[in-house]
């Protein structure tokens, strides 16, 4: 029976949104959009979706008698172009991207909070003034994802955040280990003291430690003045030293004391200052096949790896990649002062299908370049990715044999095509001894278009 109701309103929006669940979802949004309509069967929603445009719809699952991506399809068919976001409590990493590729604007966690659900919601519906994360943690701002490994991150800052102890962050290039050293500062009672970041590669060698340290008039040709160090400028904050690994030998005892003492002596003088500083370090290489090679002092990195953190890459939390591109969309646009464009399922197909060597920051700077090169249309295309290598296609060794080879005097198409249909239905239904329901599970059909297609095959014979 089809239950239509619209939810008490409360910040009421112009939005029709379809909603498909057996039960009742555990989280409701905290904005109620004028004619909302509930639905408790997938054909029902089809049908309903047949009949009246919807801005958006939400498909609780796992639904009875339905599969999920069958329904995606049938749903987008229907419509095309409707933003579908998916709540499960049960699916799997490898669901969220079958459900994306399909067509999902977004796979979201049942028992997410309402107001999460309630900015899916909007970046689906109004993407112009959705908020990039709505959080009440302002540290939570630059953490884009919903995925298992980002929200182990998230509860890794909030464990962590707010201690005084040294962390190491460890990440491939461009897995934001800034972002996540920032998220750690402003999580911590340090938020409203200075962060400062200092790249130990980018950094000459010869003026390297003058960088940390600072250095007195004098100390070297040049020092026409006393200069503070990048410690001093951190007193009372958080200092954040990335790329570690590449900190010259000889300087790493100097860092090792400071960390030790929480004292700085600058270059060239001869007085210690006492500095109040917490530290986070980064890398994205082994460090400790570094000490192992006798090219990182083993005690500075018990010091720096006091609390560790992994980043995950981007292919290892595939299911954020349409809330991040849809991040970068709607920065580039405010920034260039651009229209918001539309990321339609062959992109993000497009995009899942790439392995991201340069992670989150590869995405970003593509993301931007897609912008520019879509001109005025108002969204982009697969061919506006410009990717920096081919994704590997699988050898070849020449085309394969025809499955069924076409004599030259033709053949019955309709009637090859059901023994086809007909010799897959009979051995999934011996194999689930005649249980359709199984067998319709192990084929991926619904039980109904199972049942269908025994009656149409009915007097066929099988002559494969």
């Amino acid at each position: 029976m089809t239950r239509r109701e619209s939810f008490a309103p409360r910040a009421v929006v112009t939005m029709k949104v379809l909603w498909i669940a057996s039960h009742e979802p555990s989280a409701e949004p905290s904005t109620s959009y004028a004619g909302e309509i509930r639905i408790s069967t997938a054909a029902d929603a089809v049908e309903t979706l047949r009949a009246e445009r919807a801005d958006a719809v939400v498909m609780n699952t796992p639904l009875p008698e339905v599969d999920a991506v069958e329904l995606i399809h049938e749903l987008r068919a229907v419509q095309a172009g409707v933003p579908i976001l998916v709540r499960d409590a049960q699916a799997t990493l490898d669901d969220a991207i079958r459900f994306t590729k399909a067509g999902a604007f977004h796979v979201i966690r049942a028992d997410a909070a309402p107001n999460e659900l309630n900015a899916a919601l909007s970046a689906a519906i109004m993407p112009s003034r959705a908020p990039v994360r709505p959080d009440s943690d302002g540290w939570r701002g630059g953490l884009i994802g919903e995925s298992q490994p980002m929200l182990e991150l998230v509860e890794f800052i909030k464990l962590v955040g707010p201690r005084r102890c040294t962390v190491l962050i460890n990440g491939e290039t461009g897995t934001g280990k800034e972002v996540v050293a920032k998220a750690l500062h402003l999580a911590s009672p340090r938020a409203n003291m200075p962060f400062v970041a200092l790249n130990c590669a980018a950094v000459p060698e010869q003026l390297l430690e003058a960088e940390l340290f600072g250095h007195v008039r004098g100390a070297y040709t040049g020092a026409m003045n006393s200069r503070t160090g990048r410690f001093e400028q951190a007193h009372r904050g958080t200092m954040f030293l990335d790329e570690i690994a590449d900190m010259p030998y000889d300087l790493q005892a100097k860092l090792l004391r400071v960390l030790q003492e929480r004292e700085i002596q600058r270059l060239g003088g001869t007085e210690t200052t006492k500095v109040d500083v917490r530290v986070i370090a980064a890398c994205n290489v082994d460090l400790r096949a570094r000490v192992r090679a006798g090219r990182f002092r083993e005690d500075l990195y018990y010091r720096l790896n006091v609390v560790p953190v992994r980043l995950p890459p981007l292919r290892e939390r595939a299911t954020d990649i349409p809330g991040l591109a849809a991040h970068f969309i709607r920065r580039v646009a405010e920034n260039e002062g651009m229209p918001i464009k539309e990321l339609r399922p062959e992109v993000l197909n497009h995009l899942l299908s790439y392995d991201w060597p340069g992670n989150v920051r590869e995405l970003e700077n593509l993301v931007e370049m897609a912008m520019v090169l879509s001109g005025e249309r108002i969204f982009l295309a697969p061919e506006d990715f410009r990717f920096h290598r081919h994704v590997p296609k699988p050898p070849s060794s020449g085309p394969e044999p025809p499955l069924i080879p076409v004599p030259d005097h033709g053949l019955d198409f309709e009637r090859i095509v059901g023994q086809i249909e007909l010799s897959l239905l009979e051995q999934a239904l011996r194999k689930t001894n005649g249980n359709k329901k199984q067998a319709a599970d192990m084929l991926g059909l619904k039980r109904t278009t199972l049942a269908a297609k025994l009656k149409s095959l009915e007097g066929l014979s099988l002559t494969l």
